[in-house]
Formats: structure tokens, sequence, C-alpha cells
């Protein structure tokens, strides 16, 4: 895929930004017990299992705060020979709904990878994935590493560049019943997405303070002309930036600063659901500066792939 100018510079600044994250997994990695880490064989069939779009065993259900970072950060190792470089961060379970549906009492993080970010307007198989999902999310650009001191939304939008509509495009993988903290384990799931256009912060400061909160994200499939859910901007941890000021505090707590041009995917404002062969979906961001839409078509069954009950089935 051609990536646009500020994705291929993204990406090339955040080579050396997997390493620091490596470093500091085996920092903690040296202070937990073996216990708390997934043998090299546990990781290595993961990886194979997404490579192949088919489900795996993941990381167990019983897992503790210690055993989840020690997981994702020996899959964030291995994850760019299948997924690509890193690109950002992605925040995970910060609305309400997707909390009480997995299980989780507060947000995860995972990196997220440039392999599979596609434009708006995209077409990929329904089952792109073992597990495949959507969800409507809202992406940011980091404009200033200060982002991670911020006190409010209102500061978190001096510290960034851009806002991008975005759809996620998860794997779950898990085969069978899974909640939240083995899905945070398998660097919550994060595949790809679907990117919008973005929306400059410097141009727009003023209304997109209140009109990230007060938005409507609307989800419908144009094929069949269906409504398929809403939810509010403040469905996100009361507003979509407080997930951004979450990330950052997250990531940094984690001995990871963030950078100018780095990406955040700041949750979906929907629960994760099943794509279906003729499924054209549509999300809306009405409210927003443009009232941006972008779009993705799912086709009949492809390669890799298989679309059966997933974790939250």
């Amino acid at each position: 895929m051609n990536l646009p100018h500020w994705h291929r510079r993204l990406a090339a600044a955040f080579a050396g930004v997997i390493l620091a994250t490596a470093a500091t997994a085996a920092t903690a990695a040296t202070a937990a017990t073996a216990a708390n880490c997934p043998e090299r064989a546990a990781v290595a069939a993961h990886v194979a299992a997404l490579a192949q779009g088919r489900p795996g065993p993941g990381f167990g259900l019983q897992l503790e705060a210690g055993q989840v970072d020690c997981a994702r950060a020996a899959l964030v190792r291995a994850l760019p020979a299948v997924l690509g470089q890193p690109v950002g961060y992605k925040a995970a379970f910060t609305g309400e709904a997707v909390q009480g549906r997995f299980g989780m009492q507060g947000p995860a993080w995972g990196v997220m990878f440039d392999r599979h970010l596609l434009p708006s307007g995209a077409s990929l198989p329904a089952d792109f994935g073992a597990v495949p999902r959507y969800e409507p999310d809202l992406l940011v650009e980091v404009g200033s590493a200060r982002l991670a001191d911020a006190t409010t939304p209102a500061e978190a939008l001096d510290a960034l560049r851009a806002i991008i509509p975005f759809i996620e495009l998860p794997d779950l993988v898990l085969e069978g019943p899974a909640n939240g903290y083995a899905i945070a384990a398998i660097n919550t799931g994060f595949r790809g997405g679907v990117l919008g256009a973005s929306i400059a912060v410097a141009e727009h400061r003023e209304p997109l303070l209140a009109a990230l909160a007060d938005m409507r994200v609307v989800v419908r499939d144009a094929a069949r002309d269906q409504a398929l859910g809403q939810a509010a901007g403040e469905s996100l941890m009361g507003h979509p930036l407080n997930a951004a000021i979450w990330l950052a505090r997250a990531l940094r707590e984690a001995g990871i600063e963030l950078r100018p041009g780095d990406l955040l995917s700041l949750g979906g404002f929907l629960p994760p659901a099943r794509p279906e062969p003729g499924l054209q979906l549509e999300v809306h961001y009405r409210g927003l500066p443009g009232d941006p839409r972008l779009a993705v078509r799912f086709t009949g069954r492809g390669t890799p792939g298989s679309a059966g009950p997933g974790p939250e089935s």
C-alpha cells in the first residue's frame, strides 16, 4: 500500500520505539518471576496463528497485571514480522460498555503496526483474520510529549497535531470465550484498520474541544441502509481526550515517552462486532469539523481467516 506522506514519515521515525518498548519490557521481565512470562514457544504459536488466520490458545484467562505486561512485551518484539513497523499505541476498553462486556475494571494498551492500515473506501475479506472484528474508533497524532502532563482535555488538545477518524479492524485470535485480560495479553488484538482524513488541530482548535465530546459516532450498513449503532463522543472516559491522557500516562509509567508524530488509538465507541460478507460499513462522526465519514467494504470469504465464534460471542 502507498501510505500517505505523514504515515511514511511516522513509520520511519518510529523504527527505534520498538527497541525502547522491548528494553522496558525486558526490565519488567527481569523483576518478574519466570512464571509471569509466557514460554517462547507460546509466543511463537500465537504469532503463527495470527499469520495463518487461525484461532490460537493465547496465554490463558486468569492473568495478573504482570503477566499481561510480560506477554504483551514478548509479542511486541515478535509482531513486526507479521504486522509491519510500529507506528503508535492503542488504548482499549476505554468505553464503559466495552469494559462491562469483557470484565475489565479499566483500560489497557497495546502497540499499533502499519502493514494493515488502509485508506477509507478499502475492500477486504470479511474473514481477514482468525477472529475478525470491527469497531468505530478515533486516532490522534501527537504533537508533544507534554500530552502525558495534561490534566484536562483542553491541555491534551494543545499537545496534539491532528484528529483522525478510524475504524479499527482487530483480530482477537483467541479460540473460545475470553476476558479482557486475555485480550490485553495479546497486544489487545491489534491487527490494522481504516484511516480517514486528518483534521488539523491548529485549524479547528476552538470547535474541536466541545465537538469531540458532543459528537455522535453513527455506524450503518450502507448496502442495506441499516443502522448498526451509535455512541456519543463522551462515551470514551467522559471525553475522548481523557483516553489520550490515560494512554500517554500509562506509556510513561512503562518507560515510554511519546514523540511528535506518534499515533494514538483512543478505543472503540461501540463493542467490537463481527463483519459479514457484503457489509458496507460506514462510520459518520457527526459534529466533528466537516462531519467526516469513512467506509470499508467486506467481501466474501478469503484467506487468511476463519470467522468462527469469537471471545465475546
